[in-house]
């Protein structure tokens, strides 16, 4: 039976570092919603297209993830799940292909999230994230709640924070 590997968090929690971490751990493939933007709209999309992009961008993942367990592989998913109901809708579909799937909870404090967009902004091939926005995207993530069963994962450590 494969194992569906759900990652939500805020942004700059450490999502991707971790999701990349369990990748190796797991010998699972990994799909992380920010880079498939990047590479089909690139680094900084303009922002009134951005929910038409990031739409386009779900439903091409979607289409392959549940394949992928289908062929008995682990799958990863590095996909912020901010709301309940998209994380219910992925353990549903998990479940639908005789999956599993574990929900980890990334979370740091908002500070330390600033520090981690800001030295990726200076990255190159990483989706760029203003001020404004993530100010205004922050808030927007809700907590999992007690029965979701999430494993908590405080504060990953990056090697530059």
């Amino acid at each position: 039976m494969s194992t569906v590997h759900m990652i939500c968090g805020p942004l700059g929690a450490g999502k991707t570092t971790f999701a990349r971490r369990l990748e190796r751990q797991q010998t699972a493939l990994r799909f992380t919603h920010d880079e498939w933007m990047v590479r089909l709209y690139g680094t900084d999309p303009p922002a009134d297209r951005f929910p038409e992009y990031a739409e386009r961008v779900s439903t091409l993942v979607n289409t392959f993830w549940p394949k992928c367990v289908e062929m008995g592989w682990e799958v990863i998913l590095d996909f912020d799940f901010w709301k309940r109901s998209e994380r219910d809708a992925t353990r549903s579909i998990a479940a639908a292909h005789g999956a599993t799937t574990i929900l980890y909870w990334l979370e740091c404090p908002k500070a330390t999230a600033w520090q981690r967009i800001e030295r990726r902004n200076s990255e190159p091939n990483t989706l760029f994230i203003t001020p404004a926005t993530f100010e205004a995207l922050w808030p927007q993530f809700e907590p999992p709640d007690p029965d979701e069963g999430a494993r908590l994962i405080a504060e990953l450590t990056h090697p530059s924070v």
